[in-house]
């Protein structure tokens, strides 16, 4: 595996970054994830404007969007697969111990490993720890994913591939690494930006192509709702048959099919929507 660091491709072994690298001491740093297939990056402009709206949250420099996406043709050429999990990480640099930043500049890595495509349903749990819809981070995709460590193996031990939260409210929120959408009398809801969820790219698309409304929705709705399917960039869109106890009769059901289908020809039309 080649990785780029820091304007070079660097073999696995040799891709280094300071132990000192703020991203590792602090967490001061942020991140994006893009699907490849076949050596095609799936919406990279939209995971890119993220970035740099992420970025310009933590207060770092605008990343050089131009040097990303060469850093991103170099590692997926060098790297060939059917379908990888790319991975584009951008950190405070090099800084002292403690919370305040260097000024060394920051640190680019992009790498990319191979994945399988997921199935077409899973089951998620819902957890007690809720999401802080008013915090400073909100909304940007920072490398502070502890929470999400911790969540994510619970929902492991329950025989889950993710855990859901609520917001401080008792709202519906969001997974540790996507975004829900639920089925209620029919139809179907997300919920909104407001209610601290991260603006999921996979999110983006899909309310756009299925006309999906964004609504508050208490966090049992979960228990009551016709369908639930899960969106991220490597799930699509996922049909949920469980969450905790309850079973799903029909997963996925006639809406999460439609929406399934509707962005697999929508996503399979046009690779930077």
């Amino acid at each position: 595996m080649q990785i780029w660091v820091n304007g070079a491709l660097l073999d696995a072994g040799a891709a280094q970054v300071s132990v000192l690298d703020h991203g590792l001491t602090v967490g001061d740093g942020v991140f994006e994830t893009v699907k490849v297939t076949g050596g095609r990056l799936f919406a990279l402009t939209r995971h890119l404007d993220r970035l740099t709206r992420s970025a310009r949250g933590l207060g770092l420099p605008d990343p050089d969007l131009d040097e990303v996406r060469r850093a991103c043709a170099s590692v997926v050429d060098a790297n060939p697969m059917p379908l990888g999990r790319l991975r584009i990480t951008y950190t405070g640099g090099l800084s002292p111990l403690g919370s305040d930043r260097g000024d060394s500049g920051p640190t680019l890595v992009v790498a990319l490993g191979e994945t399988a495509r997921r199935p077409d349903s899973t089951a998620v749990i819902t957890v007690p720890w809720t999401r802080n819809e008013h915090s400073a981070v909100t909304g940007l995709k920072t490398t502070s994913y502890a929470e999400n460590v911790v969540a994510l193996a619970k929902a492991h031990a329950a025989d889950a591939s993710e855990a859901l939260f609520a917001n401080t409210a008792g709202q519906l929120c969001e997974g540790t690494g996507s975004n829900v959408f639920v089925v209620v009398d029919g139809r179907l809801h997300t919920p909104p930006l407001a209610s601290g969820c991260l603006g999921g790219i996979t999110r983006a698309l899909a309310v756009e192509w299925t006309g999906a409304q964004e609504s508050a929705l208490p966090f049992d709705v979960l228990q009551r709702a016709e369908e639930i399917f899960l969106t991220s960039t490597l799930r699509d869109v996922q049909a949920v048959h469980r969450v905790d106890g309850r079973q799903l009769s029909a997963a996925p059901g006639p809406v999460t099919t439609k929406a399934m289908r509707i962005f697999d020809e929508r996503a399979g039309a046009d690779l930077d929507p």
